[in-house]
C-alpha cells in the first residue's frame, strides 16, 4: 500500500508520548500540531522516576499478585490507595486486572511491553542528538533493592521474562551493593541487578527539548484545553476553549484524559486514573550511581539533576482530585528508610496521574469505524520509555504504512 500524501495531523496532548508522536509524523512530512494544556512535557511525564530501560516488560498484573494488594491498599502508608469517593467504578478494572495475572496472559503482555520498550535508550539519544542537550541521558543499571536476602530471587518470574530477552542481570550480596551505592541504607542485604538502560536526568527537560525540537522542524505548538472531538465529513473537528481546528486526522494521547474525550463518540474503555506521587530533595548531599527500587517498598530512586527524587505509590482516584497527604507522606518514609539522611531535610512533593489499562499495555491504534482517529494512550507506568517507539507506530499509522509488529496487543477492539 502507498503512504498517505501529506495531511494536517492534530495531536490531543503535549506529555512524553504526544512529543514523540508528533517529531515521528513531522519527520514523515505531515503538518502537525500539538494541543497541550499545560506547557508541553511539563505534566504526568514530567514526575517520573526517570527509568528508561528495554527491559522494563514485566507487567503490573503478575500471578500471585491477589496476595499483596490487601496488604498494599489497606496498611496507613501502604504503596497503594484507593479513593473512597471513586472505589466502586475500580471494581470491575480490577476483576480485569487480576484476569492478566494469568501465566500466559503475562508472557503474551510481556512480550508486546518489549516491543515497545526495547531500544528505548537509543531512540531518545537519537532524538536527543543536535539538541545540545544530550546529556540528559545517562547510562545506569536499575538496582532492585532487598532488605530480605531471601527475597532476591533472580530465577522469579519478573527476571527470567528479562533474560528471555536478553538483558544481563546479576544478583549480588550486601558488601557488593554498599560499594555500587554507598548512600542506600545498610539495612539492604542484597541486590538484583539489571544492566544496559539508562536514566533520564530530568524528565521534564527532556520534554521541554523535543517540543522545542518539534516547533524548530515547522511543528506547531498550541497551549489550550479540548472539549470537543468529533468526526466530520472529510476529518475531524477538536474545539478548544481557543478555536476550532479541522484536521484529516488526530493522534488522541491525552493520557488519563483520553476516556473522556472518547465518551461522547460512544467509545468507552477501561482507562484507570492511577495516581502516582514522588518526593525530591534538592539540598541534599547524597548521589546514586542508578536507578534503585526498594522492591518492598514499590519506590524508585534516583538522582537529577538538581534533586534526589524518590517516586512510587499507585493510587486509584479522579483525574482532578487533589493530592492525598497521606501519600505523600507514604513516599517520604520510604525515602528516608532508603536514605536515612534524608530525616529532616527539606522536600518538595509532586502529583501526577497515569493512564492505565489493566494489562499495562497501551491502546495504539486507529479506532475501527472510526477512520483518522489513532489512539495513543494507556501507557501506565511506562510512557516514558515506550514514547519513542510508540512515536514511530503512530507515524506509520497516520501514514498508512503496513506494520512490521503484530499489533493486536495494542488494539482498542480488545476492550470495546
Amino acid at each position: 500500500m502507498d503512504a498517505t500524501p501529506p495531511l494536517r495531523v492534530g495531536v490531543i496532548g503535549g506529555g512524553i508520548v504526544g512529543i514523540c508522536s508528533a517529531l515521528a509524523l513531522r519527520e514523515a512530512g505531515h503538518a502537525v500540531t500539538v494541543i497541550e494544556r499545560h506547557q508541553p512535557g511539563q505534566g504526568t511525564s514530567s514526575g517520573n522516576a526517570g527509568v528508561i530501560s528495554p527491559w522494563s516488560i514485566a507487567p503490573q498484573a503478575m500471578p500471585g499478585i491477589w496476595r499483596a494488594i490487601p496488604g498494599m491498599v489497606l496498611r496507613p502508608y501502604g504503596a497503594a490507595g484507593v479513593a473512597l469517593s471513586h472505589g466502586p467504578r475500580y471494581l470491575k478494572w480490577l476483576v480485569r486486572f487480576l484476569r492478566e495475572a494469568r501465566p500466559a496472559r503475562v508472557a503474551a503482555n510481556a512480550n508486546a511491553m518489549h516491543v515497545l520498550c526495547d531500544d528505548s535508550p537509543a531512540l531518545y539519544r537519537q532524538l536527543l542528538a543536535g539538541t545540545g542537550h544530550e546529556n540528559l541521558i545517562a547510562d545506569s543499571m536499575y538496582v532492585h533493592a532487598f532488605r530480605d536476602p531471601g527475597s532476591a530471587d533472580i530465577n522469579a518470574l519478573g527476571y527470567r521474562l528479562r533474560i528471555e530477552k536478553g538483558a544481563d542481570v546479576e544478583q549480588i550480596g550486601g558488601d557488593a551493593l554498599r560499594q555500587l551505592e554507598p548512600a542506600l541504607s545498610r539495612a539492604f542485604k542484597s541486590a538484583i541487578l539489571i544492566k544496559g538502560q539508562a536514566r533520564a536526568l530530568d524528565p521534564g527537560k527532556i520534554g521541554a527539548v523535543l517540543a522545542d525540537k518539534l516547533v524548530s522542524q515547522g511543528g506547531q505548538i498550541e497551549q489550550g484545553t479540548v472539549s470537543a472531538l468529533s468526526q466530520q465529513d472529510h476529518g475531524w473537528s477538536v474545539v478548544t476553549d481557543a478555536q476550532t481546528h479541522i484536521f484529516d486526522k488526530v493522534v488522541l494521547a491525552a493520557g488519563a484524559w483520553s476516556a473522556k474525550l472518547l465518551a461522547p463518540l460512544g467509545i468507552k474503555v477501561p482507562l484507570a486514573a492511577e495516581r502516582g506521587y514522588h518526593v525530591a530533595y534538592p539540598d541534599t548531599g547524597l548521589t546514586l550511581n542508578n536507578s534503585i527500587m526498594d522492591v518492598a517498598g514499590h519506590a524508585v530512586a534516583s538522582s537529577m539533576n538538581g534533586a534526589l527524587r524518590v517516586a512510587g505509590i499507585a493510587e486509584f482516584a479522579g483525574t482532578e482530585t487533589p493530592p492525598n497527604p497521606r501519600r505523600i507522606e507514604a513516599v517520604r518514609r520510604t525515602a528516608v528508610a532508603m536514605f536515612p539522611e534524608l530525616e529532616g531535610q527539606r522536600f518538595d512533593s509532586w502529583m501526577g496521574v497515569r493512564p492505565s489499562f489493566p494489562d499495562s499495555l497501551p491502546i495504539l491504534d486507529e479506532v475501527a469505524g472510526r477512520p483518522g482517529l489513532i489512539c495513543a494512550f494507556g501507557h501506565s507506568h511506562y510512557g516514558l520509555m515506550m514514547a519513542p517507539k510508540t512515536g514511530r507506530f503512530v507515524a506509520s499509522l497516520a501514514s498508512g504504512l503496513p506494520q512490521n509488529i503484530n499489533t493486536a496487543a495494542y488494539s482498542a477492539s480488545r476492550f470495546l
